[in-house]
């Protein structure tokens, strides 16, 4: 039975039609989304808005998703650009803050732990908006974290709480959310990952790059702690050209990342990849990759070395050893299932990590990954119902009518 949330519609629902707006803004936002923006297109009785805050906007961290993705074009671009964190929240506040008084959804749904999450919520939150938060409860406990700011803001602020593993939901608990308005459905990017690997391929980067009959590792790097300091971004990738010296490193760069990675002597162990079959071992830094080739690298690496929450998320999917290069967690499942292992920020614990994980993998054959509950590609499915039901629960209240449960 679904809670009782209490909210006041304030939307436009003159055709009789639910009008949902979803958000994306960032690279990560646009896997979350595809597969429940599909969803709602099925449905007749709701009326999808897509709006694109622009956080993310080149083709590789942006376009290329809606494409591969099947994603249909946004209804609206607010093209905000990048720009230091608060700037960059603040111009998101302010466009979507003119976008909904100008055009007036029923419900906002926004997704994950990025600038254009919180933004949104809280511009939605103040105008009287339903507020949906896909992906609710994750914690790391570590407030130096921009995106866990993000977190407990937005969750603070929603009205429907979507969550992706148990541990989230206990923490909502511990933060005194009420129960009725948190749904443990599973994780959307999951939904995405089925849907992608079923897509037929002729080509793919790992091929292009002659490593598919090799193994390899893949990277990724674009925290402020590990990429921001030239010290710090210096002494990992070294570590990292130790790991390269018994296995090429595949490395999709951010384009902070690539820009700091420049300007620091880490460049010097750090080859770039200009197209064609990798030479050999090495770290081989690129543009990022599209959403597809990211995947079919990650399905065959021996290992991932990541600081991203998502990774560890897909590669848990996948059943892929991956490591991650943080001092915490968001998602503690990704380590209770075992393919996860969460080292800090020390070079040396990387290195030992890396190298004790490309031994066992040269030792035991990959085992079937087994994972977490609800992580079966269904969750966009199960999602919308929710949204629906809780709406029109909470819309009846206010009218004083009745909606069976």
């Amino acid at each position: 039975m679904l809670g009782e949330v209490g909210f006041l519609k304030k939307g436009r629902m003159g055709n009789n039609r639910l009008r949902i707006m979803s958000i994306v803004g960032a690279r990560p936002n646009m896997m979350k989304m595809a597969p429940l923006i599909a969803e709602l297109r099925r449905n007749e009785d709701v009326e999808p808005v897509l709006v694109h805050t622009g956080q993310h906007y080149d083709y590789s961290m942006s376009q290329v998703f809606f494409d591969q993705l099947r994603v249909p074009p946004p209804d609206y671009n607010l093209g905000v650009g990048s720009g230091t964190h608060y700037a960059q929240t603040a111009e998101i506040m302010r466009t979507f803050g003119d976008l909904v008084q100008q055009d007036r959804p029923d419900m906002v749904v926004v997704a994950g732990d990025v600038n254009s999450t919180i933004a949104c919520a809280l511009v939605a939150a103040k105008e009287g908006i339903p507020v949906a938060h896909i992906e609710a409860g994750l914690r790391s406990f570590d407030r130096s974290m921009p995106e866990e700011i993000n977190r407990i803001l937005t969750d603070a602020l929603a009205d429907i709480l979507f969550t992706t593993e148990e541990s989230a939901g206990q923490n909502l608990a511990n933060e005194g959310v009420d129960p009725g308005k948190v749904f443990f459905v599973g994780n959307l990017m999951i939904d995405s990952l089925v849907r992608a690997l079923e897509i037929p391929r002729g080509s793919s980067l790992r091929l292009e790059m002659g490593l598919s009959e090799k193994p390899y590792a893949v990277l990724t790097l674009h925290r402020p702690a590990n990429v921001d300091e030239p010290e710090q971004l210096r002494r990992t990738l070294e570590a990292i050209a130790e790991v390269a010296q018994r296995i090429p490193v595949v490395f999709p760069a951010h384009p902070r990342t690539a820009r700091n990675i420049e300007g620091t002597a880490g460049l010097g162990v750090v080859s770039t990849w200009n197209g064609g079959p990798v030479p050999g071992r090495g770290v081989w830094m690129m543009p990022p990759a599209s959403y597809l080739d990211f995947l079919d690298l990650m399905r065959h690496a021996v290992l991932v070395i990541t600081d991203s929450g998502g990774v560890q998320e897909e590669t848990t999917f996948l059943g892929v050893p991956c490591i991650t290069y943080r001092e915490n967690t968001e998602r503690p499942v990704t380590v209770s299932m075992g393919t996860n292992r969460v080292v800090g920020c020390d070079p040396h614990q990387l290195l030992r990590s890396a190298l004790e994980k490309l031994e066992s993998a040269n030792s035991q054959a990959r085992s079937t990954p087994v994972c977490p509950p609800l992580w079966d590609g269904r969750a966009a499915a199960r999602i919308v119902p929710i949204l629906k039901q809780v709406f029109w629960q909470s819309h009846a209240a206010c009218a004083g009518e009745r909606v069976p449960l």
